[in-house]
């Protein structure tokens, strides 16, 4: 019995020195880590980060608007909901129309339903549904039905959480 054992602690002590070890060896957070993960976070419109070389206090073209609650979308698979999927969405939109997205958030939401219940009906939550082709099929409906909705303002849709629970 003793033998059956050997393996078993020797793997969790050496698990475990490996685990000091590297808590150990680690360097100290820099004073810019520490100060970026105390920041506060907004969580509902977020403003664009300019790519390197840009000016960034030239005036952003763009807002992020963070859709205010989850997508949650069942897969029905013979007549019973075989799974759950939860999406978050943000929109990219020119800059300065927040608001607009935010008035016009009910209809937006039912619209974006609509879409993604018709894409889980079609199986494109089955199997392996977060392919390239798969979300770029969802992502390109959504942004259609984002722009008909809301217009112009729209640039893109953007596809934050998915998930998929069995039931």
């Amino acid at each position: 019995m003793f033998g059956k054992l050997l393996p078993i602690f020797l793997a969790l002590i050496g698990t475990g020195a490996g685990v000091g070890a590297g808590l150990a060896l680690r360097s100290p957070p820099t004073e810019a880590e520490t100060q970026e993960a105390c920041a506060p976070q907004d969580t509902e419109v977020a403003a664009e980060v300019p790519p390197d070389g840009e000016d960034a206090d030239a005036p952003k073209t763009h807002d992020y608007v963070k859709m205010n609650n989850q997508f949650v979308i069942p897969v029905v698979d013979d007549g019973k909901v075989g799974a759950l999927v939860v999406l978050s969405l943000s929109l990219e939109v020119a800059a300065g129309n927040t608001e607009v997205v935010f008035k016009r958030e009910p209809k937006l939401r039912d619209a974006f339903l609509q879409v993604m219940f018709d894409h889980a009906n079609s199986g494109g939550f089955n199997g392996a549904f977060t392919n390239g082709n798969s979300m770029l099929i969802l992502r390109d409906a959504l942004r259609e039905v984002a722009k008909k909705t809301l217009g112009k303002i729209v640039t893109d849709v953007l596809i934050i959480d998915l998930v998929r629970q069995e039931t």
